[in-house]
């Protein structure tokens, strides 16, 4: 059998039925264009998500209230006991946290900020001056505060970019102004570099403000952040020296903590994640979600499949006679079935090459409104052209039978 012959005659056959060929194909452009597309997104935004969370530090250590476990979540049917500026406090004073280079404690509440008349509201982190470091929250204008301005209780105070211009509209104007943090007045001392991405509770990293975690925990919040132990944290971020530093950073923090809550023979009522656990757990979401979109997307091959052996029967039907005429000059029942076979994957590829224009152009449609960077692979757009192929092989077999099958002298007969 001629294979180029048999191509030529499948393009033939194609540009007889013009409209009716396209319209075959629109299921496989849909469903190749589909895969593309969301792949990409998929792969963009956990791109987008291992970079927001690679950017807020370098070999970070986080430490939670309760006990959270990758395979089951938060442990259920207990009340965690609260973490405590002493907790992190001892990180460093205890002598036992060689590896530790820095600690940073962390108070998360919402606020409103007001400024003649302009009102915003953004999420309030109070924290000590490690934290510049600890977390990369790098001034752009002005300068974070000191040591000695924390433990003065000063009411000073860093803003997020977004948060500056909602209030002052150019940030550079928000510098050395007073404005009123839940009706408390703050002096503005810097404004944040502009971050992107999501920040604490789900908002933008950029909307929020940042003031001496005494200042929160008193002239704030005062009782909703004490305990018998003291001022409660949210969260403490803790910094090891290097990378290769932090499963012993960990092993010490852990040790510390649980001597601190006199814990012996107990599960820890506490949760120590580095920043490659919570990367591993994003992984792991995110990937899941992608094949999910792509396994959506596969069920749109699946029935531009169903269109092509669909038409591929009507187009058996219709070429009967000539089914007969070839068998009756000596054509082989396995020339007709390649036939057939190659004028079905030939409406496959063709319409999977036109689905990958497609999907791209989503992509890049995606790229042009900036929320983040669909990433076109070439495994996506090799897999999607793979099972296109697939798919019109495997709807192609049934009716190429049916026509290598025909007896010739019925169809001869055939009117």
């Amino acid at each position: 059998m001629n294979v180029t012959e048999s191509i030529r005659m499948a393009l033939r056959s194609l540009r007889a039925n013009t409209m009716r060929s396209a319209l075959t194909m629109l299921g496989i452009i849909i469903g190749t264009g589909a895969v593309i597309a969301l792949l990409s997104i998929g792969q963009g935004a956990q791109a987008a998500i291992t970079d927001q969370i690679q950017s807020i530090g370098s070999n970070l250590i986080f430490v939670f209230a309760g006990r959270f476990d990758q395979a089951s979540g938060p442990g259920i049917g207990t009340v965690p006991e609260p973490l405590t500026r002493q907790d992190a406090d001892a990180l460093l004073d205890s002598g036992m946290t060689e590896h530790v280079a820095a600690v940073a404690p962390e108070l998360n509440r919402s606020a409103t900020i007001t400024y003649r008349g302009e009102t915003t509201n953004a999420i309030l982190i109070g924290t000590t001056p490690e934290y510049e470091f600890v977390r990369n929250m790098r001034p752009a204008i002005g300068a974070f505060f000191t040591s000695g301005e924390e433990s003065v209780e000063a009411r000073v105070a860093l803003l997020g970019v977004d948060t500056a211009r909602s209030l002052f509209g150019e940030p550079e104007l928000a510098l050395e102004q007073l404005v009123r943090i839940n009706g408390v007045p703050f002096r503005i001392i810097g404004v944040l570099e502009e971050r992107g991405g999501q920040g604490v509770g789900g908002g933008s990293a950029d909307n929020q403000v940042i003031v001496p975690l005494s200042t929160a925990q008193r002239r704030l919040f005062g009782a909703r952040t004490s305990s018998a132990q003291g001022y409660t944290v949210d969260l403490i971020n803790v910094s090891a020296y290097d990378e290769a530093s932090i499963d012993a950073a960990i092993d010490e923090v852990t040790w510390v903590l649980r001597e601190r809550r006199n814990i012996q023979f107990a599960e820890d009522d506490f949760t120590v994640a580095s920043q490659q656990d919570i990367l591993s757990v994003a992984g792991q979401i995110t990937s899941v979600l992608t094949i999910f979109l792509g396994a959506i997307a596969g069920i749109s091959l699946l029935v531009g499949g169903i269109g092509i052996m669909n038409i591929m029967l009507v187009s058996v039907t219709e070429r009967t006679r000539e089914i007969g005429i070839r068998k009756a000059v000596g054509a082989k029942r396995s020339n007709i079935l390649w036939q057939f076979l190659i004028e079905s994957v030939v409406l496959s590829v063709v319409g999977g090459a036109a689905g990958i224009a497609f999907g791209w152009g989503v992509a890049m449609i995606v790229n042009q409104l900036g929320t983040f960077t669909a990433v076109v692979s070439p495994q996506s757009v090799m897999l999607a052209v793979g099972f296109s192929i697939a798919v019109g092989l495997f709807f192609g077999i049934y009716p190429a039978s049916r026509a290598s099958n025909l007896n010739p002298i019925d169809a001869l007969r055939y009117e």
